[in-house]
């Protein structure tokens, strides 16, 4: 992870550029018809990467391996719950709803777990980012009884995501390096859904991957740096602020979803995006 100078501006710029990061792996890994297929490729690429920065990036801290190993199952959780509401719904409901949970449970946490006090303008602008982002979930109306099985494994992915947050966000302090605990974290979390998808699929797994291997590699090396950034800007910045701006890739996948999916937008979506908009507005107020 190249050494970006701190500071608020710093922090809000690399948050952003890993949301945008973020919504477009999301897209391509929706865009592979065999979601198993296509999260494995992505898990590969994490595998490779990550292998080359542990050799070119200092040990973590021992106080931080509990850490990144909670960190790295949650991880693979959060991909399997993803992964099912990816195969249940539509890429357009699926991800914000998944995204849209977490910003809200870690401030809550950061005060109720972590004893880091939240100020009422941090507070405020979280809660209207949260309350902007469940705009945009629910643009097309609430969802029915056959979308249960997919809401509920969005609504799980976004808790397991405000909780490996946590972790990160508290484990990388302790790490004395953020480029090692990125590249340890990936490399542990890497090769669980690969193997998944093999024992699932057996050697037939290999057919499926070749004509999508492009694309979910592509899709796994702007996760990892979508990741990267996010965890550099937690060692940076404040916890609750960061994981609410990091959300804003829901406006980019709001994006995606009409001009890639064509899937519509309306006016429901353009207000609930100028409430994330405001939501960031507040935050950015308060880290001068």
């Amino acid at each position: 992870m190249p050494d970006i100078p701190s500071g608020g501006a710093a922090v809000s710029a690399a948050v952003l550029t890993a949301a945008v990061l973020h919504a477009v792996w999301n897209a391509l890994a929706h865009r592979i018809h065999d979601k198993l297929i296509g999260f494995a490729l992505i898990n590969l690429a994490y595998t490779g990467c990550a292998a080359v920065l542990v050799c070119l990036t200092p040990l973590p801290d021992a106080r931080a391996w509990p850490f990144i190993a909670v960190s790295a199952a949650l991880e693979v959780l959060s991909q399997l719950f993803l992964l099912r509401a990816y195969q249940l719904g539509d890429f357009g409901q699926m991800y914000p709803i998944a995204r849209g949970t977490a910003p809200l449970l870690v401030a809550v946490a950061s005060v109720t777990v972590l004893d880091r006090p939240v100020s009422a303008a941090e507070l405020t602008g979280v809660l209207v980012v949260s309350c902007g982002l469940a705009g945009l979930a629910l643009a097309d109306g609430i969802p029915g009884r056959a979308q249960l099985p997919a809401l509920a494994a969005a609504v799980a992915t976004g808790v397991v995501i405000a909780s490996y947050t946590v972790i990160d966000g508290t484990g990388v302090r302790h790490s004395g390096t953020v480029a090692g605990y990125i590249a340890w974290l990936f490399l542990c979390q890497g090769p669980v859904l690969p193997l998944i998808a093999w024992l699932r699929r057996g050697p037939a797994l290999l057919d499926g991957l070749r004509p999508v291997c492009g694309v979910g590699l592509a899709g796994g090396v702007l996760s990892l740096l979508a990741y990267g950034l996010v965890i550099w800007a937690q060692a940076h910045g404040d916890l609750a602020s960061v994981a609410a701006l990091r959300e804003t890739s829901i406006l980019i996948a709001a994006l995606i979803a009409t001009l890639l999916f064509r899937e519509r937008f309306g006016r429901l979506r353009l207000t609930a995006s100028a409430a994330v908009l405001t939501g960031i507005a507040v935050l950015e107020l308060t880290h001068p």
